[in-house]
């Protein structure tokens, strides 16, 4: 439905900025937390936007392969937006870490999504 795609939307988008978020917190970034964490993120939210775009994610915003594939997205191409459009560093623990993250992230609010439907479907009406 509409308003899961929206929600999901909405999930995967404040996974990303919650990341963004406690990288400017851990390595003290400076400046507005706001305008830092939000300059922090906006790679690997286009990269999202194209991810949701590409795979159609609105058709099934919480299925695995959704998930997926707006991961991958997210750190492959928001890798590449952040080192090639916003000249900021790609080195590879960073990677690691913000693969790690956003996978756990955008993966793990789709499980908990998926549990509690299934809950409910299953519980006694």
């Amino acid at each position: 439905s509409r308003r899961r795609a929206v929600a999901a939307v909405a999930l995967d988008a404040v996974a990303i900025v919650v990341f963004a978020a406690l990288g400017r917190r851990t390595h003290d970034s400076g400046g507005s937390a706001i305008a830092t964490t939000l300059r922090i993120a906006a790679p690997f939210l286009l990269a999202a936007t194209v991810g949701w775009l590409v795979g159609r994610v609105w058709r099934s915003p919480f299925g695995w392969s959704a998930g997926v594939t707006v991961w991958v997205a997210t750190v492959a191409i928001g890798m590449v937006l952040r080192h090639t459009a916003f000249d900021r560093g790609t080195a590879l623990p960073f990677v690691i870490v913000a693969s790690t993250f956003t996978m756990c992230a955008l993966l793990g609010w789709r499980a908990v999504a998926r549990w509690s439907l299934a809950r409910d479907r299953s519980s006694p009406k």
